[in-house]
C-alpha cells in the first residue's frame, strides 16, 4: 500500500516535473502533432436522417470524430467512414433536448456496428418547448472517489446541493458537465456516479479526465475503452441557443503517465466542426486539464509542466480564432483565471476540494461547483460552495494569519478574475482597495500543510494562490469587513 509520504513524492514528479519523454511530446506548438494511426479498414457508408417533430433538421452536423458533414434540407446525411471508427455523432442543433441515456447521461451518438458496410442511424430529437436562448449549466470538475466513503460524500453533501441550485434556475433549460476525473481510477464506482446524478433530472455530458482511463492500457488509444463504452466519443460538440459547445479530451496517456495533449485527429475533428459554425458566436470549450494556468509562474517554475497544461495549446487558439472562446477546466484543484490567445480561461475548483479530505482545495477555495446563466450570447458565472449560501464568495483572515504580512488582513476571493475589485472598510469607512499578491491561503496552511496532514491523505499539500488580498490595519481594530463586487454587479460582503 502507498504511504502517505510516498503518495505525496509520487504526486509531485508525476504532476509538477519534466518526465524524460520524447521529443514530440516538447512544448513547441509549431511540431507536427502526434497522429492517432489506425489499422486500414474497408469503408463504411453511413446513411440517416435527423428529424424533430416530423420533419427533417437542414445543416446539422454529423461527424464519425474525424469527418464532418451537414445534413441537406431534408435532414439528411450521408458518411463515408471505416470500420475501425466507434462512433457517428449528432452536434444537436439549438432549440432542441440533448439525447439522455437510461441513466441521464448525455447520448447524441449512435454506435457504428463493425464488419457492416452499409448502415443506418437516424437521430430523432425532441424540440425544446420555449427555447434554449435563455439556458444554464453547472459545471462540477474532479468529482474525483476513489471508494464508497467518498462516493457517500458525494451523494449526501455535493448531490443535495446541486438540486437546490437547479431548483433555484427556475424553468431555464440545464445540462450538467462533469469535467473530468469522475473516478478516481476505480471505474467501478462509474455506476454509483451515475446513479447520484441520475437523481438531479438533467441531462449530464461527461469529460475524460487523467483519473477516469484504463490505467492498465498500453496505448493512449486503449486508455478510454471503459470510458467510451459507458459514455460514447471521448470529444463531440453540441448547441445551445446562441453558443456552440465543444467537449475535447486532452489528456494523452502513455503508459507511464500523462501528458496534456490534442491529437491530430482531433484537431482535425475540431477544425472541421468549427467551419460549419459562423465566425464570432461564441464557443465553450470543456476540457480537463488546463489548457494553461499561471500555476507555474506561483511556484517560480519555467515554464508549465507538461501533465499540468496544454503542450500544443497554440494549436488549439489557432483552431478557435475568429470564435469568442471561453475555455473552461479543473483538474489542478484550484481557482484560476487567465486570458491568452484571445481566449478565456477558467479553471475551477473542484467537487471534492483536496481529494475528499475536508472542504477546500489546495488554494482553500471551497469544494464547489461553477454555475453559468446564458442569456442570447452573455454568459455569466459564480462559483457555489457545497453547503454554503450563494453569497459566500470571501474568507477574511485577522492581522497576521499570513505569517509574512503580519501587520495584514487577508482576503481569499476565489472566484476573482480582473474584472473584480476587493475593498475593505472599517466601520462605516471606505478604507481603498486591497493588494493583490501570490500567498498561501491560511486556512490550507492550517489544514493541509506538513507530512501528517491532512489526516486521511497526508499527501494533500497547500499552493501558493494569486486570488489573494492584503491590507494593513492597526492591532486592535474593529468592525473590519471586505467588499467584493463581481464583474457583474453582484456585491459580496464578510466580516473579520
Amino acid at each position: 500500500m502507498t504511504s502517505p509520504l510516498s503518495r505525496r513524492e509520487l504526486l509531485r514528479s508525476a504532476a509538477f516535473a519534466w518526465p524524460a519523454l520524447p521529443a514530440l511530446f516538447s512544448d513547441d506548438p509549431y511540431r507536427p502533432a502526434l497522429i492517432r494511426r489506425e489499422r486500414p479498414g474497408a469503408a463504411v457508408r453511413i446513411r440517416g436522417r435527423v428529424h424533430a417533430a416530423g420533419r427533417g433538421l437542414p445543416g446539422v452536423a454529423v461527424s464519425d470524430g474525424r469527418s464532418v458533414v451537414a445534413t441537406d434540407r431534408t435532414g439528411r446525411y450521408e458518411l463515408v467512414t471505416t470500420g475501425e471508427r466507434r462512433f457517428v455523432s449528432v452536434s444537436v442543433p439549438a432549440g432542441h433536448e440533448l439525447p439522455v441515456s437510461d441513466t441521464a447521461t448525455a447520448r447524441a451518438f449512435a454506435r457504428i456496428e463493425p464488419g457492416r458496410a452499409e448502415q443506418q442511424h437516424d437521430f430523432g430529437l425532441a424540440p425544446l418547448v420555449g427555447g434554449d436562448e435563455r439556458h444554464a449549466f453547472l459545471l462540477l470538475s474532479d468529482v474525483q472517489t476513489e471508494n464508497p466513503t467518498d462516493m457517500r460524500r458525494f451523494e449526501a453533501e455535493s448531490v443535495p446541493d446541486v438540486a437546490a441550485t437547479i431548483a433555484g434556475l427556475g424553468d431555464r433549460p440545464l445540462f450538467g458537465v462533469a469535467d473530468g476525473d469522475i473516478m478516481w481510477d476505480h471505474l467501478a464506482l462509474y455506476d454509483d456516479y451515475e446513479r447520484a446524478t441520475r437523481q438531479l433530472g438533467i441531462p449530464f455530458v461527461q469529460v475524460v479526465g487523467n483519473h477516469d482511463l484504463d490505467l492498465d492500457a498500453r496505448t493512449d488509444e486503449a486508455s478510454t475503452a471503459t470510458f467510451q463504452r459507458r459514455f460514447g466519443p471521448r470529444y463531440w460538440s453540441f448547441n445551445r441557443g446562441q453558443i456552440h459547445y465543444v467537449v475535447l479530451d486532452d489528456v494523452l496517456y502513455y503508459g507511464g503517465g500523462y501528458i496534456g495533449y490534442l491529437d491530430d485527429e482531433q484537431l482535425a475533428w475540431l477544425q472541421a466542426d468549427l467551419a460549419l459554425v459562423e465566425r464570432g458566436t461564441p464557443v465553450v470549450v470543456f476540457a480537463h486539464i488546463p489548457i494553461t494556468s499561471t500555476l507555474w509562474k506561483r511556484r517560480g517554475e519555467a515554464r508549465p509542466a507538461p501533465a499540468q497544461a496544454l503542450t500544443n495549446r497554440e494549436a488549439l487558439f489557432r483552431a478557435l480564432e475568429g470564435h469568442r472562446a471561453l475555455l473552461l477546466t479543473g483538474h489542478i484543484h484550484e481557482s484560476d483565471h487567465l486570458e491568452e490567445s484571445g481566449t478565456v480561461e477558467r479553471c475551477h475548483g473542484t467537487v471534492c476540494g483536496g481529494w475528499w479530505t475536508g472542504d477546500i482545495c489546495y488554494d482553500g477555495t471551497p469544494n464547489g461547483y461553477g454555475v453559468y446563466e446564458v442569456d442570447g450570447s452573455e454568459i455569466t458565472w459564480r462559483y457555489k460552495s457545497t453547503g454554503r449560501p450563494d453569497d459566500h464568495q470571501i474568507r477574511v483572515y485577522p492581522r497576521g494569519a499570513d505569517p509574512r504580512a503580519p501587520e495584514e488582513i487577508v482576503a481569499n476571493v476565489w472566484a476573482w478574475d480582473p474584472g473584480w475589485s476587493v475593498v475593505w472598510y472599517q466601520g462605516a469607512d471606505r478604507r481603498g482597495l486591497m493588494s493583490r499578491r501570490v500567498g498561501f491561503d491560511p486556512l490550507a496552511m492550517e489544514k493541509l500543510a506538513g507530512p501528517d496532514l491532512p489526516a486521511t491523505r497526508g499527501w494533500v499539500d497547500p499552493i501558493p494562490t494569486g486570488h489573494l488580498f492584503y491590507a494593513p490595519i492597526s492591532p486592535g481594530a474593529s468592525d473590519v469587513r471586505v467588499e467584493a463586487t463581481d464583474p457583474s454587479g453582484r456585491r459580496y460582503t464578510a466580516r473579520l
